[in-house]
């Protein structure tokens, strides 16, 4: 049963997106989250789609921890900006919503570019976030050119994704529209997520899927070595979408990480 995720406009630094929550999350609102709840779960998704290829994920992880989603602006049918948003503006917008929202400890869990969003929201609220999951990063060392990204993406589509995953991306895809994933994609392609990573003290983990295309094992593993404090895991049987194939194995996974690793003391 797919539970119904409810949703607030939400806007910072002249910028307009989208904050959903499941019924048992508290509705975003300042001073609605207690500080002694524990952290909630923040998932941000990647170029050109929205939360609704994470929603599965989101179902099974709010079905015990607080959860949100977010479409950031420009995606999912939000508004789109004037002008090219930089993966540092993005963070900005992700810590700013999420504090004029009253969510104030939180777990960030970003796929794909959502990744690079991610590690920019931690530079800019450091205090806020409690752990770190990058799913699927990018972008590869090997794909650093649009040609090779490209066709990371298509052979993944074509040989490690369901029908069902392929549909959730491409209609995304189409939503979004050509003129603002273009825009956007030299931001993805020009990001230096490994260096960005390096300065971030937390915990940090690193899960791709087993078949993954697009973050190959060797980049995934030496992304989480970058890291201070990384961790690194795998979905077997699963490509770059793996939160919708595997939503449980990849619950879980997340879920043991911010168990070993909570309250562990930053430098």
């Amino acid at each position: 049963m797919t539970v119904r995720l409810r949703s607030s406009a939400v806007e910072a630094r002249g910028l307009s997106g989208r904050i959903l929550w499941a019924d048992g999350t508290p509705p975003p609102s300042p001073g609605a989250v207690p500080g002694d709840a524990g952290p909630a779960y923040v998932l941000v998704h990647g170029i050109g789609v929205s939360h609704r290829y994470l929603r599965r994920l989101h179902q099974v992880l709010a079905a015990t921890t607080p959860t949100y989603s977010l479409d950031l602006p420009g995606f999912g049918g939000t508004p789109r900006p004037g002008q090219q948003v930089s993966a540092e503006e993005y963070g900005a917008f992700i810590g700013e919503a999420l504090a004029s929202s009253g969510i104030e400890s939180y777990i960030l869990v970003g796929h794909s570019m959502g990744a690079q969003f991610t590690i920019e929201a931690t530079h800019h609220a450091p205090d806020r976030v409690q752990q770190l999951v990058l799913m699927g990063p990018v972008v590869d060392e090997r794909h650093r050119t649009v040609p090779r990204q490209s066709v990371a993406l298509f052979l993944d589509a074509l040989l490690r994704e369901s029908a069902s995953s392929n549909w959730a991306v491409l209609s995304e895809y189409f939503r979004c529209g050509p003129r603002w994933y273009f825009t956007e994609l030299p931001v993805m392609m020009n990001y230096r997520t490994e260096e960005r990573l390096a300065g971030i003290d937390l915990p940090v983990l690193v899960l791709r899927g087993g078949q993954d295309q697009v973050a190959g094992p060797e980049w995934s593993r030496r992304l989480a070595a970058t890291a201070r404090h990384g961790h690194f895991a795998e979905i077997p049987g699963a490509g770059h979408v793996a939160q919708h194939l595997r939503p449980q194995q990849v619950a879980e996974a997340i879920r043991s990480f911010v168990t070993a690793t909570s309250g562990r003391a930053r430098r």
